[in-house]
């Protein structure tokens, strides 16, 4: 699929991130944007543990951007970005705009960039269809400006800095006697080239005089005008021309809509703006940044042309462990070492898949495949990610394969696997100033099988100490935890690193009998099992109560 060089791809491991997810995705966002033309963003879908804190703080890396969903929002859009304008250019001025970019609406902004208003082509046509009377200049304080724009005229006479507040406008159509009875002081006096009709105006304390068909304008008229502060145009239209087109200098601030826009921020996500769209039914509607500023306008058209994220999943398939709105995106590829999930794409993806201890051995292999050079500081995590989903070489999903590349990434990061190891463990399994929903969510995952859905945390550490502290404490946090979490079962992995065991905590229907089918055992009772040589979540628990539940 092409990649645009701008938009973001994120690269995301699972809910509840450990050390792997973590690591490998900042490691393949790096190799892919050595590798690739794109912009690959490493991303988190949950918050960082302690010991994952520990090795980004070690090897110098910052903590990936949080990433709540990846559902499809309004900045995904590829809406009109179409420039605001002052509320104070003509209708005149508003509709060329509109006719050349082909819109329909068209924002009003400040200064700053703040939307204040919104006028529509029907609104301007309906200036043309209201009848309005000959004040109607000075009461939308009309600048001299515009007049001077929208009658193409030439200022004579005058500043057009100046706004029109007070008089009205009028045609000199009779003679100078009979226009002393309807002249009025600050009117504006629409007049052609007869020197009484502008003589006779600007004595009667006319603002402004507009002088038609482009006729030229005396020495007395001028120095006349100057000393009675009367303004002087002189257009090239004709008396009709400019009797019809004035009123299009009315700035369009005192036409436009003001209060109860709606507006969408670039924030929104198109599943509920598309709820209002359908209805309201305007054509437009603006778009605000996170700031309140305004940056365009949307339609249902736009949303229906929306790009989705473009996402590759590391260190799980399972739609469960997915951050929200994986059914949106783009999925672009899986780089995983567990079990195929229930993760379903509609069109094809590069999925690397390999019966590896961690995802981060499949990287490294990545790395030297595309003969990429691997930074110490990348070493590190790759390293660390491999000690701590293979519990420094322990567990029995540990290769051969996963050995070998550890050792090799120690080397470049020049660090000692044991001594890292359990200062990296000891910073994970510290307690202190942890709530128990904090312990325990720290490495959680949710599994389904055909007949249950069940979530299950672990808890590593080489201190015997720590893990008997936090037995009692759980057990009741898992009691309360379930009645609102919406599965069947929850189970905690209490494993101590150096004895290779685990204390295995449950609770929910039918999770005794699930572990006795589960580990062969005669008897369990009191939410509590010891497993002798057990250490591995992946490996050593989840295949043996996914068989047992589909045994039920």
């Amino acid at each position: 699929m092409p990649v645009n060089n701008n938009e973001k791809i994120y690269v995301i491991g699972h809910k509840n991130p450990d050390t792997d997810s973590i690591c490998s995705s900042i490691c393949y966002a790096y190799l892919k944007n050595k590798i690739s033309d794109g912009n690959f963003v490493p991303m988190r879908a949950g918050e960082i543990n302690s010991e994952t804190k520990f090795v980004l703080d070690y090897f110098g890396i910052e903590e990936p951007e949080y990433v709540e969903n990846v559902f499809t929002q309004v900045k995904d859009v590829e809406y009109r970005h179409m420039d605001g304008v002052s509320g104070e250019i003509s209708i005149k001025r508003a509709w060329e705009i509109l006719s050349a970019t082909h819109a329909t609406t068209l924002p009003s902004v400040d200064e700053f960039n703040n939307l204040v208003g919104l006028i529509t082509v029907r609104d301007i046509a309906m200036t043309y269809m209201e009848v309005y009377d000959n004040k109607i200049i000075a009461t939308a304080n009309t600048p001299y400006a515009n007049i001077i724009d929208t009658l193409s005229a030439e200022l004579i006479v005058g500043n057009k800095d100046k706004i029109v507040q007070s008089g009205k406008v009028l045609i000199a159509a009779a003679n100078p006697d009979m226009m002393e009875n309807y002249i009025c002081k600050d009117d504006i006096v629409i007049l052609g080239n007869r020197y009484e009709s502008q003589l006779c105006s600007i004595e009667m304390e006319a603002q402004c005089i507009i002088i038609c068909d482009g006729a030229n304008v005396s020495k007395t008229i001028k120095k006349l005008a100057e000393d009675r502060s009367c303004t002087i145009l002189k257009t090239p239209y004709d008396t009709y021309t400019v009797a019809r087109l004035i009123n299009q200098s009315i700035p369009i601030r005192y036409f436009m809509k003001k209060s109860n826009i709606i507006t969408f921020s670039s924030e929104d996500y198109i599943t509920d703006i598309r709820e209002v769209m359908a209805s309201k039914r305007h054509q437009y509607y603006p778009v605000l940044d996170e700031f309140g500023k305004y940056m365009g306008l949307i339609s249902q058209r736009n949303y229906l042309n929306a790009h989705p994220k473009k996402v590759i999943l590391i260190d799980h398939n399972e739609h469960s462990q997915a951050v929200d709105g994986i059914d949106e995106v783009t999925l672009l590829e899986i780089i995983d070492h567990h079990r195929i999930g229930g993760l379903q794409t509609i069109n094809p993806v590069y999925f690397r898949n390999q019966p590896l201890g961690c995802t981060a051995t499949i990287i490294y292999q990545m790395f030297v495949e595309n003969g990429i050079e691997i930074p110490s500081n990348i070493a590190g995590l790759l390293c660390s990610a491999i000690i701590s989903d293979t519990l420094m070489f322990r567990s029995p999903t540990c290769t051969v394969i996963d050995k070998e590349v550890c050792n090799s990434l120690a080397k470049i990061a020049s660090i000692d696997i044991e001594d890292f190891a359990f200062s990296m463990f000891d910073a994970g399994s510290k307690i202190k100033d942890k709530t128990l929903d904090e312990i325990f969510h720290q490495d959680y995952k949710e599994f389904s099988t055909n007949n249950l859905t069940f979530g299950i945390g672990q808890i590593s550490s080489f201190n015997r100490d720590v893990l008997s502290e936090l037995e009692n404490g759980i057990k009741n946090y898992m009691e309360n935890l379930y009645l609102s979490k919406d599965v069947d079962m929850l189970f905690f992995m209490l494993t101590n690193i150096y004895s290779e065991t685990t204390n295995l905590l449950y609770y929910g229907k039918d999770a005794e009998q699930i572990l006795k089918k589960a580990f062969k055992l005669e008897e369990v009772s009191g939410g509590c099992i010891t497993l002798n040589k057990v250490v591995s979540r992946k490996k050593q628990v989840i295949p043996k109560l996914v068989s047992a539940s589909n045994n039920l």
